[in-house]
């Protein structure tokens, strides 16, 4: 409960954030501090968990890769369905798009197997390639979701045993949290799409200069 309040406080912050004039390039989110000199910032937690198609995948699998991330599970009767239909705005918007990929962390590894992860991504009639379906320790994952600033926890008493916030969540190369979007308000996902795009033209950029 102290980790989930946390979060919440955090995702006042991250609101006010939001708010403010958009800048050059995409901000850091989360704690940065000095360590000799030098900017460290938040990253997302370290995480080794079952794709859909039961292989296993790590951090270091979107080393290369930006990726957006979202924590649900497949039998969720409130908020998931509505950031899926979110999530694949963001899936077709960026189609064309290599740098970048999408990732979707089940809470509810009990039910979620990777099969079922299959099944539920069959549906939604994605690329395999480009999104995948994450499935592992419970505990772990809760945790993990905490270092994306999404709110996540067991509950018997809501829907589904869980609750959980419906954050879609934009990660650089080095596992930095650089822009979100509420998956359960539409209006917002425009702006993360263009953030997206802001990000993989921003590393675009560096590897034309570096070559």
């Amino acid at each position: 409960m102290k980790t989930f309040k946390s979060t919440i406080a955090f995702l006042t912050i991250l609101t006010i954030i939001s708010c403010k004039p958009e800048p050059t390039s995409l901000p850091y989110l989360g704690q940065t501090y000095l360590e000799n000199g030098k900017e460290i910032h938040h990253k997302v937690g370290q995480f080794s968990h079952y794709n859909q198609d039961s292989v296993v995948m790590t951090n270091a699998d979107f080393k290369n890769y930006i990726y957006v991330a979202d924590f649900f599970f497949t039998s969720c009767p409130s908020i998931c369905p509505r950031v899926a239909k979110e999530m694949l705005k963001i899936h077709d918007a960026i189609k064309g798009d290599t740098l970048v990929k999408l990732v979707s962390f089940s809470i509810d590894p009990k039910r979620d197997t990777p099969s079922k992860l299959k099944i539920y991504a069959n549906n939604l009639g994605i690329d395999h390639h480009r999104w995948y379906f994450l499935t592992g320790d419970k505990d772990a994952t809760l945790e993990l979701a905490n270092t994306y600033f999404v709110a996540a926890l067991e509950d018997p008493d809501a829907p589904g045993g869980f609750d959980h916030s419906g954050k879609i969540v934009l990660i650089d190369k080095d596992g930095h949290v650089r822009s979100f979007s509420e998956g359960t308000d539409p209006e917002t996902t425009p702006r993360l799409i263009e953030d997206i795009k802001k990000l993989s033209s921003q590393y675009s950029n560096v590897n034309k200069t570096a070559q």
